[in-house]
């Protein structure tokens, strides 16, 4: 089985065992793929792509072909344990709207975004005058499919702006490895918010409904 990117490994260690599962813009499969087999997860994965669904289905994944910026009409509320999007929250047109649709249908949400706050990105913008390019961001600007790029903070806030509650904030560090001084359980609640938001590329945080 092909290796899991880290961060998709990172998403899998916040999944429990024996989970239902729904992955939005699920891709080629491969994590979904990791949390069925490996993890004992039952569930789908959502794909726009015609070609990610193929290939998909050509792993024996159960998965459709559905436009998450339409809603997840298909699932009654709570339908699952946890519904995860990685990667894919920058390029839907109504981020809101899909945050708010997964925690309908998902006790727990797992969203991953590039940090479009990164050092590298400011400075490269700074530096060039241009849309900045990265590992993570490395499409040109008139042919990315992101549309709504955010910061870290800026996801934080509108998660307090929709009363959910942050279970877990994880930023990923440069080299594509967590960095253990950034997401040390008994140390991400202390450090500022805007350390996070100037050292990492990418963030995943694990989401829950707030208890009214």
């Amino acid at each position: 089985m092909p290796t899991l990117r880290v961060d998709l490994e990172v998403i899998a260690n916040l999944v429990d065992n024996n989970s239902r599962i729904l992955d939005l813009g699920c891709g080629d499969g491969l994590l979904l793929d990791y949390l069925l087999r490996h993890k004992g997860g039952n569930g789908f994965g959502v794909e726009l792509d015609h070609k990610g669904v193929h290939t998909c289905i050509s792993r024996g994944l159960p998965v459709y072909q559905g436009d998450i910026d339409q809603g997840l009409s298909d699932h009654h509320d709570d339908a699952f344990d946890y519904v995860i999007l990685s990667q894919t929250l920058q390029a839907t047109r109504r981020p809101r709207f899909v945050v708010q649709e997964m925690l309908r249908v998902g006790k727990r949400v797992i969203v991953s975004f590039p940090n479009f706050a990164y050092w590298r990105v400011r400075f490269g913008l700074f530096l060039t005058g241009r849309m900045p390019r990265t590992k993570v961001l490395p499409h040109r600007w008139y042919d990315t499919p992101n549309i709504h790029m955010c910061s870290i903070k800026d996801f934080k806030e509108m998660c307090d702006s929709m009363e959910i509650n942050i279970i877990r904030q994880l930023p990923l560090a440069a080299s594509g490895g967590m960095d253990s001084d950034l997401v040390h359980s008994q140390l991400i609640g202390k450090l500022p918010n805007a350390t996070a938001n100037l050292l990492a590329p990418l963030a995943i945080f694990l989401l829950e409904r707030r208890s009214k």
